[in-house]
């Protein structure tokens, strides 16, 4: 049972929300348009808040509602929960139903942080948001976020479980922003608010 739902997590992460309503919307592939991504970010610079926040609130409860119910089921073993919010954010980024190409893990990673730990991931969340807001730069702000969790769950509460998959989590996320990494170092990442074409490819 315990493998089963760990699998399972796999499959729940990879429901491609970003995907599924701009191909709903505009009958086209978002990983054609602006960052490649079926996450939040790139849906609301295509197409506004009206269809990136829809696709955040599902890309977070995919992973904080199998991790609840992980913890839930299994209060003993954190393992299966653990096992499970990595497995989501997996799933999230490369996602078995639309060719292994997905989002950046960033909300579905909080989604389970959330739910394994609520103060350090209100702290994450204002780092997110301190940053974001200082620089407009929302890679920026997702990378420094996914990388605070684990140092605030190890040297607050001395979680070295936690701390350790909160940094795997953050390399898989780190991997997947890659290419906004190069830009950030180049100057070149658009800002929050700087909207593109859904004709720009």
């Amino acid at each position: 049972m315990k493998i089963f739902w760990i699998g399972l997590a796999y499959f729940i992460g990879s429901l491609p929300s970003g995907y599924l309503i701009f191909r709903l919307r505009e009958k086209k592939d978002i990983r054609s348009y602006g960052s490649r991504s079926t996450g939040a970010t790139n849906v609301l610079r295509l197409k506004g808040w009206r269809y990136a926040i829809p696709v955040a609130v599902v890309d977070v409860l995919k992973s904080a509602l199998p991790v609840w119910y992980a913890l839930r089921t299994f209060p003993a073993d954190r393992g299966v929960a653990f096992g499970v919010a990595f497995m989501a954010v997996l799933g999230h980024c490369f996602p078995v139903f639309i060719k292994f190409r997905g989002g950046k893990g960033v909300a579905t990673a909080m989604g389970a942080f959330a739910v394994l730990a609520t103060g350090p991931f209100l702290l994450s969340l204002a780092v997110f948001g301190g940053v974001v807001a200082a620089t407009r730069y929302v890679s920026l702000g997702s990378l420094l976020a996914a990388l605070s969790f684990p140092l605030i769950v190890f040297f607050w509460r001395g979680d070295t479980g936690l701390a350790l998959l909160g940094l795997t989590i953050f390399a898989l996320i780190a991997l997947r922003h890659a290419v906004n990494i190069k830009r950030l170092v180049k100057g070149e990442e658009r800002k929050l608010g700087q909207k593109i074409s859904v004709e720009e490819a």
